[in-house]
């Protein structure tokens, strides 16, 4: 809100502080000045009142009394003289009808004849401008003037434009009326908008905008001025409801002292008189339901340094009382009784009197200390913290993170086969939807219902889970992602979640990681499970549904025992659901591997001197295991082998029949040297004879 600099000085004899000093001052204590701008021969200064204090600081008077209270000097208010001519009686000119005193608590009129419209002086036209207000004539501006100095929105209508015998009535507007508004706009009303009528049709949107029917013109010779107190709810409803805000309805809505109403009609009415001439009509036409009187307020002064945590002298604490406002009563065992002035409407407890106390006296004055009490941190959930530390894993290795309802549908059940006996699957009694029938024994079906919802929009799509399933009477969670790749693509991908897999258990201090892939020669079955035949293919041992490919699998095991399991979707699955793209995923037991992770890490340094990268291919059996070749190159090679990375797998009909060809990047690397191509070339040469001892092994050149 804007107020101005100059305006605000004529409140007081002692000079004040220079603008930007005023602002840092109020900023300090009361409210942020957010800018201070230079206009004419005034500053504009714009002040953020804070909403609390709308009823008294949304006016030029009230923000000089928040100056007066901190800079402890003298408040100075011209209400100005009022003469009445007692030959005129302002109830014979009109009367006011509240249908609902709810609504407008209070509501003051005040009738002047005989007065000439013409512009406004430049002291009340430059105050106008300073403040954004554009000047239109007397009346008008010296409302607006009024308004601005002490927050009371005021209203003048055209005596003679209202319908005869003149009669206000403030209420409810009647379906369909229509009112057009001093801006030419046309409003449709209804009956949550209180209008100002007279006897035919409204005058004015109550606390809103004024009508053009009984408008201030060039010809108006008397004036019928308006000032009333509305509630803030019926404003707040009908200015939302015409989407139309004011200077008038923004105060009404922040609410607004009801004794403010007579101080502000008889200040306009004195100026009017002073500037446009006229007479005073004798009276004051007063509508007024229940009278507000100043609250009183028990107030402990012992209680201030109990809440601030500073000793604040008892003779200061009144004063601060006192420039703000309030009356201080006869002290009783170190209780004093609060008068509280009705326009400090934000006031009606001893914290809020402690408050005031604080922000005058300066915060900054309060001295930092320790609490008294011990803070005891509560105890580590390791739950939560390998939840947290899992989730930055995958995010940082391009996975985005979902969440699902817990719920499966019949239709779910026949299609990932979890149609086994019942007790496998837990059926809700009441369920919200036939969508929701039954509790998810994996998080595998909702992400494959993200998949195919989003493969239109995404070439790829890399997303995660983590969460609770529900199986055979348990629950527990688990730790599902999905990445797909287009149909054209292969193995890369199941080797690409492959390592992500192993950098998420290497990150989390897991090692001894074993990945059980299957053997070429072996067709799954289910009813070997357990036999010898289990030694090569891995078997989902913690999955309750049958997705997998039988081929591009494999179990995640650490020290034996399976965590999880790794691999492509069947084709039945990708086809019953209309997902075109190739779909890989991992589903690992959560609790499993909070349990294994540890937060120690064993960590080597980076060796100064160069790597050299060798690449060998090998024909193999398909029955044997990527696992044994690896083996074998570690062997061979010794401590000079930095890393080894299987970068191809080809089973194509070029190849001799049951035979396939894995092929490897080596990596060689020594820690205090820089190998020479004769030693790698040695080392390598070493490797292909460890091969070549397998006799239906052959080395790829």
């Amino acid at each position: 809100m804007i107020f101005s600099y100059n305006w605000l000085q004529s409140f007081f004899q002692k000079k004040l502080p220079n603008p930007g000093k005023l602002a840092e001052l109020l900023t300090m204590h009361s409210f942020e000045v957010e800018e201070v701008k230079m206009v004419g021969k005034d500053f504009a200064l714009d002040i953020d009142v804070l909403p609390n204090r709308g009823p008294d600081c949304f006016s030029h008077i009230g923000i000089a009394r928040e100056i007066a209270a901190l800079l402890n000097c003298k408040l100075r208010i011209v209400n100005g003289k009022l003469f009445e001519d007692k030959n005129l009686k302002a109830k014979n000119f009109v009367s006011v009808d509240i249908k609902d005193k709810n609504t407008c608590p209070r509501y003051t009129a005040r009738v002047i004849v005989d007065v000439k419209v013409a512009p406004v002086p430049r002291w009340i036209q430059e105050k106008l401008t300073v403040c954004g207000l554009r000047p239109i004539n007397n009346i008008v501006d010296i409302l607006n003037y009024v308004m601005l100095e002490t927050g009371q929105p005021l209203h003048a209508f055209d005596y003679e434009k209202i319908e005869e015998p003149c009669q206000i009535v403030v209420r409810f507007a009647k379906k369909g009326e229509k009112i057009k508004t001093l801006d030419e706009e046309e409003y449709e009303l209804d009956k949550d908008i209180l209008v100002i009528a007279d006897l035919k049709e409204p005058l004015a949107i109550a606390g809103i905008k004024g009508g053009k029917k009984a408008e201030i013109s060039e010809k108006t010779k008397i004036v019928v001025l308006e000032s009333a107190n509305f509630n803030p709810k019926v404003i707040r409803r009908g200015s939302n409801k015409i989407d139309l805000k004011t200077d008038a309805s923004w105060r009404f809505e922040h609410g607004i002292d009801p004794n403010l109403t007579e101080i502000a009609i008889n200040r306009a009415a004195g100026l009017i008189q002073e500037i446009a001439g006229g007479k005073i009509a004798q009276g004051l036409v007063d509508f007024y339901s229940k009278k507000v009187l100043p609250k009183k307020i028990k107030f402990d002064l012992d209680y201030v340094e109990g809440l601030l945590g500073v000793k604040i002298p008892q003779k200061e604490i009144k004063n601060i009382l006192k420039r703000l406002g309030f009356k201080c009563g006869d002290e009783r065992a170190r209780y004093i009784e609060v008068l509280v002035p009705t326009f400090r409407l934000d006031i009606s407890i001893p914290e809020d009197l402690i408050e005031e106390i604080g922000r005058i006296y300066c915060y900054q004055k309060i001295p930092s200390t320790f609490p008294i009490s011990i803070l005891i941190p509560p105890e580590r959930n390791l739950e939560i913290f390998w939840e947290d530390i899992t989730k930055d894993i995958l995010k940082e290795a391009g996975f985005t993170e979902v969440y699902n309802y817990s719920f499966l549908s019949e239709k779910d059940i026949s299609i990932y086969q979890l149609n086994q006996p019942k007790s496998r699957v837990w059926e809700i009694e009441n369920p919200t939807s036939a969508d929701f029938q039954y509790l998810r024994p994996s998080l595998i079906p909702n992400l494959f219902k993200n998949v195919a919802t989003n493969q239109k929009f995404f070439e790829e799509i890399k997303i995660f889970e983590l969460g609770k399933v529900f199986k055979d009477s348990k629950e527990k969670r688990m730790l599902t992602g999905v990445m797909t790749v287009p149909a054209e693509g292969g193995s890369p991908a199941f080797f690409e979640v492959k390592g992500v897999i192993d950098s998420l258990l290497n990150k989390m201090g897991i090692s001894n990681i074993w990945f059980a892939e299957p053997s070429a020669h072996l067709t799954p079955h289910p009813a070997k499970r357990g036999s010898a035949y289990d030694e090569y293919q891995p078997t989902p041992e913690e999955s309750p549904i049958s997705v997998w490919h039988s081929r591009k699998c494999a179990e995640i095991k650490v020290d034996g025992e399976e965590i999880g399991f790794l691999g492509e979707i069947s084709q039945r699955i990708l086809e019953n659901l209309k997902i075109t793209e190739k779909v890989v995923i991992f589903d690992i037991d959560f609790e499993k591997l909070s349990k294994l992770a540890s937060e120690e890490h064993e960590y080597q340094p980076i060796s100064r001197y160069p790597a050299a990268v060798r690449d060998i291919a090998v024909l193999v059996p398909r029955e044997v295991r990527v696992e044994e070749v690896l083996n074998k190159i570690e062997e061979a090679g010794g401590e000079l082998i930095r890393d080894v990375d299987l970068f191809d797998i080809y089973e194509g009909e070029e190849l001799p029949e049951k035979k396939k060809n894995l092929a490897f990047h080596i990596i060689y690397q020594a820690t205090d040297r820089t190998l020479s191509s004769k030693e790698i070339d040695d080392i390598q040469e070493k490797i292909i004879k460890a091969f070549q001892e397998e006799p239906e092994w052959e080395v790829r050149k």
